[in-house]
């Protein structure tokens, strides 16, 4: 056994100079202490003996120390020295904070809940491009939510089909559509076939409408495949791209936005629950909302609450709310982003015009509102599905219940009783 000790309850973590680290932590066979102490060796310095190639002066300098405990809810917090970490490079922080750890015998359950960064660490990522305001910026949208569309059903469409359904529903009052996360290149719908369609069809409707619209095009592929299409996007007047950030990977959202295109990252998470979604193991939504920031991501799926995806109202507004440096709401002690833009949270999944207010009501208007089966799966059909979703954005804009202000909209009065609302 390693003769240094990780745990030091009562050491004062040097914010400007160590990553803080929030464990929910169940033991196995062993005593909480040394379950902790355990954690924090091998996502640091430690092994199982003593090493004769580990100096005490090294030791002191570059070991992770457990200065919090909380036995009874199951919480241990980690302090890192910054000299762990490799600056700019999340894979080598996942490797170190997500790595072995997760699979030691000491522990039964290891769920990484939270992470606390040192500006200078921040401060050797890039970042948004973008972030709220300029998105807000290029759609010349300041005092409503953005509505969104994810185009339905999500794969089977024809590249020209999904162009012209597109068009339809930015005629009446979407501001941006999405491919869903498995449409990429496919036999029905060739990739670079469906950018110049809908851009055909974007063109033509902003000439109509005189109003800025995006389209997050799926790039998901492989590095040098996703980079190309990237750049396909950028020839043919695109302004937004969105990527699988889970199964891409972070570490290639951050080379994509290295590349410096002018575009703006729409972030799906598809894949995060299996790690996210079990209270007890795994990491948390938090956590990879932080470090999809750090990334470069402009646009994030979080969670709607009131849909038909996972996650309860503390935990979307938790992860909304430091995205968007809510920091009241937040309810924690400020934390320096420096230079480091605020991301856009998208609300997204089993939504429709009813839901909106008590979704406004819970996540604010800084918000994406992405309605696919919502829009698709009005009576009337698309268009009467988005004029219903811009109808019902229009009336909380304007502080109007949504069932007084349906008495003169017929599509919001068809969606509300479709839906039973």
């Amino acid at each position: 056994m390693s003769s240094i000790k990780f745990v030091e309850i009562g050491y004062k973590p040097k914010v400007e100079k160590e990553l803080i680290a929030t464990f929910y932590m169940e033991p196995h066979k062993v005593k909480f202490h040394e379950a902790a102490d355990a954690v924090a060796g091998e996502s640091s310095i430690g092994s199982w003996t003593e090493l004769k190639t580990l100096s005490p002066k090294t030791a002191v300098r570059l070991k992770a120390r457990v200065f919090y405990i909380n036995e009874k809810k199951k919480i241990i917090k980690i302090a890192y020295p910054m000299d762990l970490f490799e600056k700019g490079s999340i894979p080598q922080l996942l490797s170190s904070l997500g790595g072995n750890i997760f699979g030691m015998k000491a522990v039964k359950n290891l769920r990484w809940q939270d992470i606390e960064f040192p500006k200078k660490y921040i401060d050797s990522f890039m970042g948004p491009a973008f972030g709220i305001e300029g998105i807000r910026k290029i759609l010349k949208v300041k005092n409503r939510v953005l509505l969104g569309s994810i185009i339905k059903p999500k794969v089977g469409l024809s590249a020209l089909a999904q162009a012209k359904l597109s068009a339809v529903v930015w005629l009446n009052g979407i501001d941006l559509i999405k491919d869903d996360e498995n449409l990429t290149d496919m036999a029905f719908n060739r990739f670079e076939d469906r950018v110049k369609k809908v851009f055909e069809w974007k063109r033509k409707v902003e000439k109509e409408t005189k109003q800025e619209k995006l389209y997050a095009c799926n790039i998901t592929a492989t590095p040098d495949e996703m980079l190309r299409r990237a750049k396909l996007v950028k020839k043919y007047g695109g302004r937004c791209v969105m990527i699988d950030l889970v199964s891409v990977g972070l570490d290639n959202v951050q080379y994509l936005r290295k590349q410096k295109l002018g575009l703006i990252i729409h972030g799906h998470r598809a894949g995060h629950a299996m790690f996210t979604r079990y209270k007890k193991h795994g990491m948390s939504m938090l956590v990879l909302a932080k470090l999809s920031r750090l990334a470069g991501i402009d646009q994030l799926h979080t969670g709607t609450v009131v849909g038909k995806m996972e996650g309860n109202e503390e935990e979307v507004m938790t992860v909304n709310n430091l995205l968007k440096e809510d920091w009241a709401a937040y309810n924690v002690v400020r934390e320096d982003w420096s230079n480091i833009k605020p991301v856009m949270p998208i609300a997204s999944g089993g939504l429709h015009p009813g839901l909106l207010p008590k979704l406004i009501e819970i996540l604010g208007q800084d918000l994406i509102v992405n309605f696919g089966a919502g829009i698709h799966g009005h009576p009337d059909g698309s268009a009467a599905g988005a004029r219903a979703c811009y109808q019902a954005a229009e009336a909380i804009s304007k502080g109007i219940d949504l069932k007084k202000y349906a008495e003169d909209h017929v599509e919001l009065a068809r969606a509300l009783e479709y839906w039973k609302s």
